[in-house]
């Protein structure tokens, strides 16, 4: 393998499998990018809470994401550093979290919820009520509002900001832009959870959150958890350009959260909150 592993791609030797008027053919190795996926331990106060599987890079943002998404912290007034830890074995990869009130975090009740959640083992109706105790609903109001032309524009920004699937065709994507179209900020990762985390993480570590006047767009299908992290940074409008869920569309329309699926090619199925929606003239 080349390149370094801290890296999100690396190069590796790859043979071309082609077919033919019935010839198959394989070809010499050429070397090719591939996406890396490795994983990152955090810790809360020094105890291993998670470990999870990502593409190196943005590690402070990943974890400052993922506690607020499992509610372990609920504003940046939570965290009081957010560091890289040294200490490490060498070629891991750790990222150690200190919260301002560390008495309050339920450390057994925390680990088994990521285990189960990880694992799929808990049911729709618990998981909803549940992502709905731990960040409360969206004042379902018309703002932000967001024009439809503004919206049908916002895929081909984020596709040319993809550098890194530009490479491998091997990472997931969340964009954020604001109600204008402007692009704030883009995720890639291999996980496409993870490149949420990025986009929510940076703004609680940026003392930018809440994300209340912001637009989410995911390069693939919106779940379940992607709305659930949404609603925990607080973005209103939520679009894909794959489809959503059943549940998603249940989280969405509960939790006061305007959700857009299968936006390309100037088109989408508009699923909760169409208030938020300006069609034009």
């Amino acid at each position: 393998m080349n390149g370094d592993p801290d890296l999100p791609v690396v190069s590796l030797p790859v043979r071309s499998l082609a077919s033919q008027n019935g010839h198959v053919s394989l070809s010499d190795p050429l070397p090719d990018a591939v996406a890396v996926e490795a994983p990152l331990e955090i810790r809360v106060d020094g105890r291993s809470i998670a470990v999870i599987m990502r593409s190196p890079g943005r590690d402070r943002e990943l974890a400052a994401g993922f506690l607020l998404s499992e509610g372990v912290i609920a504003s940046p007034a939570d965290l009081f550093e957010v560091s890289l830890c040294p200490s490490a074995t060498k070629g891991a990869s750790v990222v150690d979290v200190l919260v301002s009130s560390p008495e309050k975090i339920d450390f057994d009740r925390l680990t088994r919820h990521v285990f189960t959640a990880s694992s799929c083992g808990i049911c729709g109706k618990t998981s909803m009520d549940a992502a709905l105790a731990v960040h409360p609903p969206l004042p379902v109001d018309p703002s932000p509002i967001i024009d439809a032309a503004t919206l049908f524009s916002l895929p081909d920004k984020q596709r040319a900001a993809q550098t890194a699937f530009s490479q491998t065709g091997g990472q997931h994507a969340a964009a954020l832009f604001n109600t204008s179209g402007h692009l704030l900020a883009l995720e890639e990762d291999v996980g496409r959870h993870n490149a949420v985390d990025k986009i929510s993480g940076a703004a609680l570590l940026a003392h930018r959150w809440p994300l209340s006047n912001s637009i989410l767009l995911l390069s693939g299908r919106a779940s379940f958890e992607l709305i659930q992290k949404a609603l925990a940074a607080r973005i209103p409008i939520v679009a894909s350009i794959g489809a959503p869920s059943s549940l998603a569309v249940s989280l969405a329309e509960s939790a006061g959260i305007t959700l857009v699926g299968f936006l390309r090619n100037h088109r989408a199925n508009l699923y909760s909150h169409p208030s938020r929606l300006h069609l034009g003239s």
